[in-house]
């Protein structure tokens, strides 16, 4: 529990704008995390899928610990070697040629928004400035980014928001090309629709948004900025779907949970950025590079993402079998470690509960669980943290028995 004066000055100082739980996390190391009186918990929400290398990596730590002594920030007005030398790693291993640094997912799908409207009005006259998202999709809090957000309840009492923005159906491809005109110059989506409830793209459906967008000269932008960084197995979440975009955002694990967000593009829509047209004044500094350039030099060169494939496999069947043992728990998806489960109860008390008994877990929605743990999680991790999750749903609902 947070110290009662702790809490006071919370309550007292900070905007209210989350409802936090009633613990204070003081240190971490690995897959675990640690309160004030030193209570162990199993870490299932990995700072929103951020953590993805875990807490006290000895890598990204003594990164951080060098740069941090050597240079932290100077603009963008001079060139650092940390910077560049992540937009090569970024540009080596992806379809992109180019990339534009941020400080977080929102505002590298701001970027993304701009760089869309920018291509268009240069390619295609003022009159292409409209972008299609997806029902029930998320991609930030700023305004433009709320507007792109398929959420009504993200959205209420920010009014009028951002014209340019249309929605359709997640995973209806019919939907969405009926939606496209003269006006459109992109398509907007998550490959797995996280905040959403855990919702993955059908291949099909991504294939034949490619082909539109090819066909049409609309671009098709992927936010990656959860799924992205072997979250799914694989470094991006689109390498498993098998088609690829013009225009692709991330954010959270690049940098291990140092700030930072990047908006990755083709060579041709990425000229549509000249000198002056976007900026950030933190953005790509040396700290934040230098740890991202660690994160995928540990991604790439070590055994992570093949761990994190292994383990989301291994997560994702003990989710399925725990499904099949309980009536309240209804269905089980995602891809890699970003899973989810549907119940027919509110998944903000099986969060306490299974805070009470040391795991952390997150609610994506009222009635979906999401499991985002860092990549290095072990089967014992899961183990635990699927025995606890059952203990709950035990006593939450009737239990089926065996599956047969």
């Amino acid at each position: 529990m947070p110290s009662q004066n702790l809490r006071d000055d919370a309550d007292t100082y900070l905007m209210q704008t989350y409802s936090r739980q009633p613990i204070t996390i003081v240190r971490g190391r690995g897959s675990r995390v640690y309160d004030l009186e030193g209570r162990e918990y199993i870490d299932f929400v990995g700072g929103i899928a951020v953590n993805i290398l875990g807490h006290g990596h000895p890598d990204l730590v003594q990164t951080i610990q060098r740069q941090a002594v050597q240079l932290i920030h100077t603009s963008n007005l001079y060139y650092t070697e940390p910077q560049v030398k992540l937009a090569k790693m970024l540009v080596d291993h992806s379809f992109a040629d180019r990339v534009f640094f941020c400080n977080s997912g929102a505002e590298a799908n701001e970027a993304a928004i701009k760089l869309a409207r920018r291509y268009g009005h240069e390619q295609h006259g003022p009159d292409r400035f409209e972008i299609i998202t997806m029902k029930n999709s998320f991609h930030g809090r700023t305004l433009a980014t709320l507007t792109a957000t398929g959420q009504e309840k993200v959205q209420k009492g920010f009014e009028p928001l951002m014209p340019g923005f249309v929605y359709a159906p997640f995973n209806d491809f019919g939907a969405v090309e009926s939606m496209v005109n003269e006006r459109t110059a992109a398509i907007l989506l998550e490959p797995i629709q996280a905040e959403g409830g855990v919702h993955v793209a059908d291949r099909d459906y991504l294939r034949n948004l490619r082909d539109l967008c090819t066909q049409k000269d609309i671009l098709l932008m992927f936010d990656e900025i959860q799924t992205g960084m072997g979250r799914t197995g694989t470094f991006f979440a689109h390498e498993q779907l098998g088609v690829k975009p013009d225009i692709m955002t991330l954010a959270k694990g690049l940098a291990g949970g140092v700030p930072i967000g990047a908006c990755l593009a083709k060579e041709s829509v990425a000229a549509a950025f000249t000198p002056g047209s976007h900026a950030s004044t933190f953005g790509g500094n040396p700290l934040a590079c230098a740890a991202g350039l660690t994160v995928c030099q540990v991604l790439l060169e070590g055994k992570v993402l093949e761990q994190a494939r292994l383990q989301g496999e291994y997560l994702a069947k003990g989710l399925a079998d725990c499904k099949d043992h309980h009536r309240i728990a209804k269905e089980v998806r995602g891809l890699g470690l970003l899973q989810g489960m549907e119940l027919e109860t509110d998944t903000r008390v099986v969060v306490a509960d299974a805070l009470v008994r040391g795991v952390l877990i997150n609610a994506a929605t009222e009635r979906v669980l999401r499991f985002v743990p860092p990549l290095i999680t072990t089967q014992e991790d899961i183990d635990k943290m699927l025995d606890v999750l059952g203990a709950i749903l035990n006593q939450r609902g009737t239990d089926k028995g065996p599956h047969r």
